[in-house]
Parts: C-alpha cells; sequence; structure tokens
C-alpha cells in the first residue's frame, strides 16, 4: 500500500496568503491589485481542492464529499444572509437568484464538463443509480417548492410566501435535507459508495494521519473562507467590467456563484476522469442539495425576524430552464451509464442559461 504524502507547502502557504491579500483590500492600492487577488483566489480554490480530498480520503466515502459540500455551502449561506442584513430589504431576491445559478452550474455546468471529462477519456462510465435518483428526487422537489410553487400559492400575491407558508417550506427544505443526508450516512449508505478500480493508486492509497487530516480540515475551512471573501472583494470590479460590457448584473451573481463552487467543481472533474464517476456525482448533487437546503431556511430566518418580504420564485424563462435540467438529469442518469452524449446534453442547456443571460 503506498504511504500517504506529506501536505505539498503551496497547499499551507495558499489559505494563509489568501487571508493576507484581503487584509490589503483596506487600502485603495489600484487595478492591479485586483489581479493579485484574482491569483490569490484561484490559489485557495486549488488548495482547497488539495484539503478537501485529503479529508474525504480519511474519512472514506461518502462522508468526505459530504464534507466539502457543507463546507462551502455554510460559508456560502453566511456570505448571503450577511449581504442580505447589509443591503436590507433590497436584496430579498439575492437568495434566489443565488440558489438557482448554483442548481444551473451544478446540474448542467459541472455534471455536463464531469461526464464529458470521463467519457471523453475512458468512453463509457458507469454509476450507483440507486444514491443518484435518490439526490436527484430529492433536490427536485426542494427546487420545485422553493423556486416555483412561489409564483401559483394565493395567500399572498407571489413570488413570495406568506409568513405561514414560508416558515413551513423552510421547515420541509430542512427535513428533505437531513433525510436524503440520513441516507446518505447511515440507512442506505451503499447507494452512494463507488466501485474502486483495483489499479486506482489515489483509493487504494493509505489513509493521512488523523493529525494530517484535522490540519488539512482546517486548512480547508480557511481557504473556503479566503475564497468566499476574496470573491466578494472582487464583486465592485467585477460589477464595473460587467456593466461596461452592457451585459445585465444577474451575470455577477452567476460569475460570484462559480467561484465559490469552484473548489467542488475542480474535486468533481478530477474524480470523474480518474474514472470515479460516483463520487464525480455524489460531490456534485450533494452541493446543490446543501445549497438550497440549507440556504432557503437560513434566509427564511432573517425575512421573518427583519418582517422582509422575501423573494423567491422564479421568473417564467428561468422556470422553463429548471423544468427542463430536472427532466434532462433524470433522462440522461436514469440508466446507470454515462457517455459523451450526456455530457453534451448537460452542457448545451447551460450555455443557452449563461447566453439568456446576457440576451434575455
Amino acid at each position: 500500500m503506498k504511504k500517504f504524502p506529506p501536505l505539498p507547502k503551496w497547499t499551507v502557504v495558499a489559505p494563509i496568503a489568501g487571508w493576507i491579500l484581503l487584509a490589503g483590500t483596506q487600502f485603495n492600492l489600484g487595478a492591479a491589485y485586483s489581479i493579485i487577488l484574482v491569483l490569490g483566489l484561484l490559489g485557495g480554490v486549488l488548495s482547497a481542492v488539495y484539503h478537501a480530498e485529503v479529508v474525504a480520503h480519511r474519512v472514506g466515502e461518502p462522508y468526505g464529499t459530504l464534507v466539502l459540500a457543507l463546507a462551502v455551502t455554510l460559508i456560502e449561506v453566511a456570505l448571503i444572509v450577511s449581504l442580505m442584513l447589509a443591503g436590507g430589504e433590497e436584496t430579498m431576491g439575492l437568495a434566489r437568484d443565488t440558489v438557482f445559478a448554483a442548481i444551473m452550474i451544478i446540474l448542467n455546468g459541472i455534471v455536463g464538463i464531469c461526464l464529458l471529462a470521463g467519457a471523453s477519456r475512458h468512453k463509457e462510465q458507469t454509476f450507483g443509480l440507486l444514491g443518484v435518483s435518490a439526490s436527484l428526487a430529492t433536490l427536485a422537489a426542494i427546487a420545485v417548492l422553493t423556486l416555483v410553487l412561489p409564483n401559483y400559492t394565493s395567500s399572498v400575491v407571489g413570488p413570495v410566501y406568506s409568513n405561514s407558508q414560508l416558515a413551513f417550506i423552510a421547515v420541509i427544505s430542512l427535513v428533505l435535507y437531513g433525510t436524503f443526508v440520513l441516507v446518505q450516512t447511515v440507512r442506505h449508505r451503499d447507494y452512494f459508495l463507488p466501485d474502486e478500480s483495483t489499479n486506482d493508486e489515489e483509493v487504494h492509497a493509505a489513509p493521512p494521519s488523523v493529525k494530517v487530516a484535522w490540519i488539512s480540515g482546517g486548512l480547508l475551512l480557511l481557504c473556503l473562507g479566503a475564497v468566499v471573501l476574496l470573491a466578494k472583494s472582487l464583486a465592485p470590479t467585477l460589477e464595473a467590467v460587467v456593466a461596461s460590457a452592457g451585459a445585465p448584473k444577474t451575470l455577477v451573481g452567476i460569475i460570484i456563484a462559480a467561484v465559490v463552487l469552484l473548489p467542488e467543481g475542480l474535486a468533481a472533474v478530477r474524480a470523474a476522469r480518474a474514472n470515479r464517476l460516483q463520487t464525480s456525482l455524489n460531490l456534485a448533487l450533494g452541493s446543490a442539495l446543501a445549497s438550497i437546503g440549507l440556504t432557503i431556511p437560513a434566509v427564511a430566518i432573517v425575512s421573518l425576524t427583519t418582517g422582509w418580504t422575501l423573494s423567491l420564485g422564479l421568473d417564467i424563462k428561468s422556470t422553463v430552464l429548471l423544468l427542463l435540467s430536472f427532466i434532462v438529469a433524470t433522462l440522461s442518469l436514469g440508466t446507470g451509464r454515462t457517455t459523451v452524449m450526456q455530457g453534451t446534453i448537460h452542457l448545451v442547456i447551460f450555455a443557452v442559461y449563461l447566453f439568456t443571460t446576457i440576451v434575455p
């Protein structure tokens, strides 16, 4: 069994450098500093991917993928809530836009790249159908109940819920996500376990020590915190660039969501290329579930506490794309086998989503 290597120095330096660069944003250092911030952000993303894989190797599947999904989502939720509290009632559509962007990026962008990259290298890949089916069913239920149904309730004119409806949907989201985690980690853990290749050295290498895993876990949180806050600090510059290009402001939210999801996305693509599609899909779909299952209850609490109206319902165009994404995902992931065809379809839908965002 191959011995687990020591942590590379750059993976330790990257998160520290990210926080130092973040401190430098308190001073007006000009446009050139923004380029350095982008480099620091990318370094934090790559370091987060490495540390997430170390922790995942130590705790095993499917706990490893759950660790990364929850870590990213909790920081994302904290960022959304802080922006809502700072921006007031004008930001009450922020959660909807962020969650919808995350679902579309994951369900079509990340899944599409994983299927295409994996199939390009291995021609045909297989995965456990039961685990993916449970993930898609839970994700579809939460997404429709939180992002589509508010447009059709009558107690309050949409796209909003009444206070009692909002509290009920928040509880329902937690129940669905909590049940999914119970199934994934306890009751039916075997549904989410990958078929490990005997030739895969990464899978069969000796796991890291408990000390190394704890160090990586701490560095993972530092990386994710730096990535999210660096993305937030770059938002004004990004908004100026988007505005100068004449693109809609909603594109900024998509770009920031994509940056926040980069660690999970890169880890998922690496797993797919290593012919571990089950791990790849666990990461992608688990991230989408954590994003919507934890974000909606958090912002619901903010709305109910402050009395601000939370706008959740999507417009017709977004609703069509959301439902199309679930229909296609159900069909493309409904056989337990994938080729480049499925990956291409998902990426085409993602391209349509991006194009219609820029050219509505």
